[in-house]
């Protein structure tokens, strides 16, 4: 990594005549030549001294929302995040800029502190990050230079609510900072909250009087599908090979499950790697890192990686387990294409994710009242797991957004849900249940149903029942879809501390009273990478020609020499996006290269020479 001292070179001279102007500071620095989204208007807002709360999802720019009033503002930006990895990898890009910035938390090395103080003290530190703890004790004020703090960013301002997922105690101190720093604008930031969230938002961080800007929440660059669990090794196999020489993510519930499926891909050819909270430090450290700048690496993990990953070119999430929530399911399927590019998100779950999640729910040790919240969020992703309509339009239901579905990039669009009048089937259902006692789980009731003699089944003297076989006509598998429906529905519930036994909820009376029809989907379980079989071609790079492709990849092997040299990110260098562009546009002089997108004035120097070369050679 560059020393800070020798980031923020002559060129900082050029910067600050222009700072009064955004755009120019856009086009300088970052490259782009304009705004995104509402990304002006709220950097208008954060400029002109306003409280702000911006909602965009991961890949609309939230953090230039905040790292351009920065440069603009005389100060130092004090930016609050919940992880030291965030912190890195934001600083670590900052840096590559030109921008001068550092982080302080309690683990690094006093060296790298003390530099940070200095230059924090000297006014040359335009971005302090900070955990949320060391803000909130007000000691930054004494390391403060002569021009204080210019703005303070609450990054991934969700955790302070209770209600949001990923909820940090920590956060709850952050509502005195409207108290500490009455004059300083205050911009909360976050990609991951529904209306109750936001409101938690404001009235924690005691920000009343914030302009609001919230974009929408659809990222139209992620394919969603998620299937019913056939067998999900093979299912993830199939996936992954979509996705050679990529990097991704796949999630697991738990971290025996974490190992063995990083033991198993290995096996079958995938360069997979592990990540969990009770891995050794130095390996999960180093396999973080891995990560961070190796291309084509398949990080399996638990829930404990990836809280504002900055890797902009992860080209797919997997899940093989049900995730807690809608808010989990999205924050972790959006750490795929972040760069904008086509980037794909897979899930497999069954009855037993149900289950187990509903189980994990009633045994934690949290209050009557969040247990509620939580069995809430997890129904409600059971339903976007259940939907026959559009998932994307289902998924973004819960986040107050409207969307007229038929969104041509969710399985359910791609090839629609059969469905089937399951009024009978269910009245079967709810009536073993009923005649059972409802003291017995869905494996023993569906026995009841298929008419299976087992000791359970004679022992209990079900076989006498008459429900006992009544639902011969379907199989086991089926049973379990239906059962998994009339939960979505509401008209059953599991109760957890009497060992998963089904019991019928109020609403099931008008259904056996046939008052309530019946609609339930019919389940498939095929993979994307079954109904693509034989296409290897990454969705990313799918629209490249053959001879651009070629050129990508002589680029994406000069952007690697680049970052093990420098020891960093590949994605720091030069995101796909622009290597994309200089594949297709070719561009044979220096200054041609400012039209591309992603190249500023600084990377424009340290880089441009190397790539116009491999462009040469590349194109010969």
């Amino acid at each position: 990594m560059h020393s800070i001292n020798n980031v923020f070179d002559d060129q900082q001279h050029t910067l600050n005549a222009m700072m009064s102007n955004p755009l120019d500071v856009l086009r300088r620095v970052w490259g782009y030549p304009e705004f995104r989204g509402k990304q002006g208007l709220v950097i208008e807002n954060v400029i002109a001294g306003g409280d702000t709360l911006v909602l965009f999802p991961t890949g609309k720019g939230k953090s230039l929302c905040y790292q351009l009033p920065a440069l603009c503002l005389p100060g130092t930006a004090i930016v609050v995040s919940p992880l030291v990895a965030l912190m890195r990898d934001q600083v670590e890009e900052l840096r590559e800029l030109g921008v001068c910035a550092g982080a302080l938390w309690s683990e690094q090395s006093s060296e790298d502190a003390i530099e940070v103080k200095r230059n924090l003290r000297s006014g040359d530190l335009k971005l302090l990050y900070v955990t949320p703890e060391r803000l909130a004790t007000g000691s930054l004020d004494s390391m403060l230079g002569s021009g204080g703090i210019s703005l303070i960013a609450v990054d991934e301002a969700h955790c302070i609510s209770s209600w949001g997922n990923n909820f940090r105690k920590d956060y709850l101190s952050l509502g005195r900072l409207k108290e500490m720093y009455p004059a300083v604008p205050i911009i909360a930031l976050t990609a991951t909250a529904d209306p109750r969230t936001r409101q938690d938002i404001i009235r924690l961080l005691n920000l009343d009087n914030a302009e609001v800007f919230v974009d929408s929440f659809d990222r139209k660059n992620i394919s969603y599908e998620i299937a019913l669990r056939s067998n999900a090794r093979t299912q993830l196999l199939d996936f992954l090979k979509r996705h050679k020489g990529e990097s991704g993510i796949v999630y697991c519930l738990s971290r025996k499950k974490v190992e063995e499926t990083v033991e198993w891909l290995n096996e079958h050819g995938i360069r997979a790697k592990h990540y969990h909270a009770k891995l050794d430090p130095a390996l999960k450290a180093a396999n973080q890192d891995a990560f961070r700048l190796e291309e084509g690496l398949c990080l399996v993990a638990t829930v404990a990686f990836g809280m504002g990953i900055n890797k902009s070119n992860v080209r797919y999430v997997a899940h093989l387990d049900l995730p807690s929530s809608v808010e989990s399911y999205y924050q972790e399927t959006g750490r795929a294409g972040r760069d904008g590019l086509p980037s794909e998100a897979f899930m497999v779950y069954g009855m037993q994710d149900i289950v187990q999640r509903g189980r994990m729910i009633d045994e934690g040790d949290s209050t009557d009242q969040i247990k509620r919240i939580e069995r809430a969020k997890l129904n409600a992703l059971v339903g976007i797991c259940e939907t026959t309509a559009c998932r994307r339009q289902s998924i973004l239901r819960h986040f107050g957004e409207d969307h007229p579905g038929g969104c041509g990039n969710c399985d359910t669009c791609t090839k629609p849900i059969e469905t089937w009048d399951g009024t009978e089937a269910s009245i079967k259902a709810l009536a073993a249940i009923y005649r059972t006692g409802e003291r017995f789980g869905v494996g023993h009731v569906i026995d009841v149903l298929t008419g299976k003699v087992t000791d359970k089944t004679k022992r209990f003297g079900h076989v006498d029942l008459a429900v006992f076989g009544a639902g011969k006509e379907l199989t086991a598998a089926a049973w379990q879809s239906i059962y998994r429906q009339l939960l979505t529905l509401n008209l059953i519930r599991i109760e957890h501390d009497e060992f998963g036994a089904m019991k019928l909820q109020e609403s099931a009376a008008a259904v056996f009273r046939k008052e309530r029809a019946i609609t339930l989907r019919k389940d498939r379980a095929v993979s994307r990478g079954e109904r693509r079989k034989g296409s290897d071609t990454s969705p990313a790079r799918s629209g490249l020609s053959a001879p651009d492709r070629e050129i990508f990849e002589v680029l994406r092997q000069e952007r690697l020499e680049i970052s093990r040299e420098l020891g960093v990110a590949p994605y720091v260098v030069f995101p796909d996006t622009t290597l994309i562009a200089l594949a297709t546009r070719r561009p044979t002089r220096l200054h041609e290269m400012l039209e591309i997108s992603g190249i500023g004035q600084t990377k424009l120097e340290r880089y441009g020479e190397r790539f116009l070369r491999a462009l040469q050679i590349a194109v010969e």
